[in-house]
């Protein structure tokens, strides 16, 4: 009798186990887009069916979720996903996601498909969805993916270096010109309410001034001083990188820079560009990195995760914690980039 109850135990166990396989992954790309989100998709594709899991993608974002919008995704879906930029699942802004109703309906939608476990890339936002559907329930992964760098939790995100690459090629040839009609040029990059692409941006093309919200420094004497002395020392160009959530806007800029200074200044906003292109190679390792540790986190039972780089190393913290972190500008990095720019 003893035997027999010890059999029945063991396969009560086994059978909990069975229940608790993940069987079905959902992912979604959801904000603004970000190069490296489509090597994020086929990482977590192919992870996921080389473990026996099935994939849907959810497409518009949780907009696709609200509305029962999806695809199956096999290993074939995915290939050449690694150059590509945007995402093949489309990504958009869902505001029904601030309504409880909708929220639940998202959640019931992702148990009337079967999802075991949803895998979200994108910014502050997505996480926040995520969260909510943690909190009804519905195992959620989040993979940071923005070209702000803005995430507080991780130390790099998905898409930063690429719009790093796209804005420094851009600057340089813009370059050309200024210095060809000895002019002074205000660039505008985007970042939101941060400066951390601002300042990768104007650190890596040299230039004359970077003006970013998180210390927006001292206009006179950054970057008024800096061209009236650049000219005097022989300099006949300038560039100035304005982070779009500066409290002055490009033109404004431009304008308080020909009234101070006289000098001949244009103004370039890069815009969307930004957000386009083929990744580069750190935001296709990266991708792969994250889409693999996302679909490994679901695997081993964890819920309402962030994967995040610290210390060079990718892991998982919990959403609360990663929500709750602050992530501050290099300032340092801003303060050697003042000091040379001479």
């Amino acid at each position: 009798m003893p035997d027999t109850l010890i059999w029945f135990e063991h396969e009560e166990v086994m059978n909990m186990a069975e229940e608790k396989k993940i069987r079905r992954i959902g992912i979604l790309t959801s904000g603004g887009d970000a190069p490296g989100m489509n090597a994020v998709i086929r990482a977590v594709t192919r992870t996921s069916i080389a473990n026996g899991i099935e994939v849907l993608g959810i497409l518009h974002g949780y907009a696709g979720l609200i509305a029962n919008d999806f695809k199956v995704l096999t290993a074939r879906d995915v290939d050449g996903l690694l150059m590509k930029g945007g995402t093949i699942l489309y990504t958009a802004r869902c505001e029904e996601m601030f309504d409880p109703e909708y929220r639940q309906r998202a959640a019931d939608n992702c148990r009337f498909l079967g999802i075991d476990g949803l895998v979200c890339c994108g910014g502050d936002g997505t996480f926040r969805g995520a969260q909510e559907l943690s909190r009804l329930g519905v195992p959620c992964i989040c993979v940071s993916g923005t070209i702000d760098n803005d995430i507080p939790c991780t130390d790099y995100t998905i898409g930063f270096d690429t719009a790093c690459n796209t804005a420094i090629t851009a600057i340089d040839k813009l370059r050309d010109t200024m210095q060809s009609h000895a002019r002074c040029s205000v660039v505008e990059v985007m970042g939101r309410h941060h400066g951390h692409l601002a300042l990768a941006v104007g650190a890596s093309v040299g230039a004359a001034a970077i003006l970013v919200p998180e210390d927006p420094g001292n206009f006179e004497q950054d970057v008024v001083e800096k061209i009236r002395t650049g000219r005097i020392n022989g300099r006949n160009h300038h560039i100035i990188i304005v982070a779009e959530g500066y409290h002055m806007s490009c033109q404004q800029v431009a304008d308080k820079i020909v009234e101070e200074t006289g000098v001949d200044t244009r103004i370039t906003i890069l815009g969307h560009v930004q957000r386009g292109g083929s990744p580069t190679s750190q935001d296709r390792v990266m991708a792969i990195k994250m889409g693999c540790a996302a679909v490994e986190a679901l695997m081993a039972g964890k819920a309402q995760r962030v994967i995040v780089l610290r210390d060079n190393k990718i892991i998982d913290i919990d959403i609360e914690e990663g929500l709750q972190c602050q992530k501050d500008l290099d300032r340092n990095l801003l303060e050697q980039c003042r000091r040379m720019s001479i």
